[in-house]
């Protein structure tokens, strides 16, 4: 038996807090919003927006609306390495920290397999929530054979991934580490957390057809506003 609508509704809005596509601080549709959007009884929408309430989800605000509480963010491993989420990017707004292009040797992170003297694109960007706090501080050295005009582009929105593929660049396989870490004053100043806090930091590298490393792009996230998790699917045998 499935389940009832009202459930059905709330569990479609809890997946979107939990993967971050409603963001903490964001706006839950009204009562007469999500009655004509499910084609639901106002005491069905009050009662949807209740139970998330709650659930301790959202908050409620009278003459207000409804807000998603700040929660701790659920974060799916495996999404950092499937092509189609990594195109789209993360929710939040960037700022700009850093943009240049400099020598490989002197870049804020190891290009593998890049000689000293490679020339490379370096971004550092902080991403902020809806209520402009920092989430993370992402950094990024790209090959700038393969993306010469990086730097061109608007640098708070560009995901470069998609970027890349529309250059032409042939990437065929896209690589995930983890690296515990503590941050230092500089990070620490970025994220608003103390010096010394551990933190997780996922590094990708994406990579062509001859194996060839084009970027590296690693994302430091700020303690306390992230779960991290793998889940798959269980075969039926």
């Amino acid at each position: 038996m499935s389940a009832p609508l009202y459930v059905r509704i709330r569990r479609e809005i809890e997946a979107r807090i939990r993967a971050g596509d409603l963001p903490p601080g964001a706006r839950l549709p009204t009562e007469k919003e999500l009655s004509t959007q499910h084609g639901v009884s106002r005491a069905t929408a009050q009662r949807v927006l209740n139970d998330l309430a709650e659930a301790g989800l959202a908050i409620r605000r009278r003459r207000h609306g409804t807000f998603v509480a700040d929660v701790t963010r659920q974060i799916n491993l495996l999404n950092f390495v499937t092509p189609a989420v990594a195109a789209k990017g993360v929710p939040g707004r960037h700022e700009v920290v850093s943009a240049r292009i400099v020598r490989a040797a002197d870049a804020i992170l190891a290009l593998p397999g890049a000689s000293a003297d490679t020339a490379v694109v370096e971004l550092v960007r902080r991403k902020l929530d809806v209520r402009e706090e920092p989430r993370s501080v992402e950094r990024h050295v790209v090959l700038f054979a393969v993306a010469p005009d990086l730097l061109n582009e608007n640098l708070e929105d560009v995901v470069t991934l998609p970027y890349l593929q529309r250059r032409g660049v042939p990437i065929d396989a896209i690589r995930l580490y983890l690296d515990p870490v503590t941050l230092d004053a500089h990070d620490a100043a970025l994220l608003h957390s103390e010096t010394g806090t551990p933190a997780l930091m996922r590094r990708r590298e994406l990579r062509t057809e001859d194996g060839s490393t084009v970027e590296v792009v690693t994302t430091l996230v700020r303690p306390g506003t992230a779960e991290f998790f793998l889940e798959l699917p269980v075969p039926v045998t």
